[in-house]
């Protein structure tokens, strides 16, 4: 879709997600007092000069892996169409500049694919309209950008690897935090090399954006003029804030769609925002959602349809698409996430989802209730690390602050240990 300025919402939406981050302030970060700059205010950030010009469609981002985890390999050539940006996870640190980055193909673990063959796919793939940008980061990624020294650095790397490899761009992709002003500083160097076609995009966690002091809610204003997309990780989060105000459970499309409202109220466009999910139960800890319940929240984000307990004031209109980690893991479905999502960007409203929408969680404990000692897990009840509860014969205990998030389903790195049977 084509880059416009977003018209700023109601006063009343304003007020009510203002009110949203005083409680999210005391909630998650006791003492925060700012607001960021209203959406009509951050409007005035990008202008025709500054702005790349967008793809007319939605984006559909899958991550590409550099390595093997057992969820197979393959070439960027096998990457069906669908796909219409390939992050390549992952850049590397620079041996010797510090905050910056280079990449390293891991031939051995790809099957022998060579250096060669993937900047001549890395081309092939462009050639057919896609992007293909490199995804600085991940779960074990460790890049410092925290001073101008580091800031330059990045920036010198980055712009060396996309004329090295023909990267269309970078995705921000670090877990273990960032610092707003220099990486906004760094992404602004390599914006003014590069020109109006780069490509910035980011996949924060749902708690960098639980406070307007966050860094990465920080970072996505900061860059608002070049930034093509935020891709938030809906996934091994627990339960989170809505832009309302209320608790919402990972895993379900009231989730996504009033996480993503904060994003799309605090002065992002509309295009700016994308959905970020894992491609197959086995991708993620928790927070998986099968392909109909992602096609749910985006009904409900961009037209107001499908919506479950959360419902936008006014729908949004298209907004800029989806993300999965990752193609790999969607491969091994036989990439059920693309058909279905891909199918859907760019038609709101276009047809039914292929299967039935649920709120419930799709595993139930197999085990009839035994005699338990600990207190009945309840859905309305609010637990804190070290709480422990009976469900479906079966004792848990939580490792962190949750509501609503039922035993039994979060997976092993979820937010309920399993204890044992009782």
């Amino acid at each position: 879709m084509l880059r416009t300025h977003r018209h700023s919402r109601s006063k009343g939406r304003k007020a009510a997600l203002a009110g949203t981050f005083a409680v999210l302030a005391a909630a998650l970060v006791a003492g925060f007092t700012q607001i960021a700059p209203s959406p009509t205010e951050a409007e005035t950030v990008a202008d025709g000069e500054t702005v790349q010009t967008q793809q007319t469609g939605q984006w559909l981002t899958g991550y590409w892996h550099n390595f093997e985890n057992g969820s197979g390999v393959m070439p960027l050539t096998e990457i069906p169409a669908e796909y219409n940006m390939v992050a390549v996870a992952f850049a590397d640190n620079h041996a010797t500049l510090d905050g910056g980055i280079t990449f390293n193909l891991a031939s051995s673990e790809l099957g022998g694919y060579t250096d060669a063959q993937f900047r001549s796919d890395i081309a092939a793939v462009q050639a057919q309209g896609r992007k293909v940008i490199i995804s600085v980061g991940g779960e074990l990624g460790h890049v410092n950008v925290t001073n101008p020294t580091q800031a330059r650095n990045f920036a010198d790397t980055a712009h060396q690897l996309m004329q090295d490899y023909g990267f269309d761009g970078v995705d921000i992709d670090l877990e273990h935090g960032i610092n707003a002003q220099h990486m906004s500083d760094a992404l602004h160097d390599l914006g003014s090399r590069v020109g109006p076609g780069l490509i910035v995009t980011m996949a924060p966690q749902t708690i960098d954006f639980q406070s307007p002091d966050r860094e990465y809610y920080k970072l996505a204003t900061d860059i608002a003029d070049i930034l093509t997309i935020v891709n938030m990780q809906y996934y091994n989060s627990g339960s989170m804030l809505g832009c309302d105000g209320q608790v919402y459970s990972q895993g379900t499309p009231d989730f996504v769609a009033a996480l993503a409202c904060i994003q799309l109220e605090m002065g992002l466009r509309p295009d700016q925002v994308g959905l970020g999910l894992p491609a197959v139960r086995s991708a993620a800890g928790g927070g998986y959602m099968a392909p109909s319940q992602v096609v749910r929240a985006l009904d409900c984000l961009e037209t107001g349809a499908n919506c479950g307990s959360f419902s936008p004031q006014t729908p949004y209109g298209p907004i800029g698409g989806v993300m999965t980690w990752s193609i790999n893991w969607d491969a091994t479905s036989g990439y059920a996430f693309a058909n279905t999502v891909s199918a859907r960007l760019g038609n709101p409203g276009g047809g039914q989802p292929t299967e039935q929408p649920t709120e419930q969680p799709t595993e139930q404990p197999t085990q009839q209730p035994g005699e338990c000692t600990a207190s009945a897990w309840s859905s309305g009840s609010t637990y804190t690390q070290g709480d422990r509860v009976a469900h479906g014969g079966r004792e848990y205990q939580a490792r962190w602050w949750t509501r609503g998030e039922e035993p039994g389903t979060t997976g092993e790195w979820g937010v309920w240990t399993d204890v044992g049977a009782c």
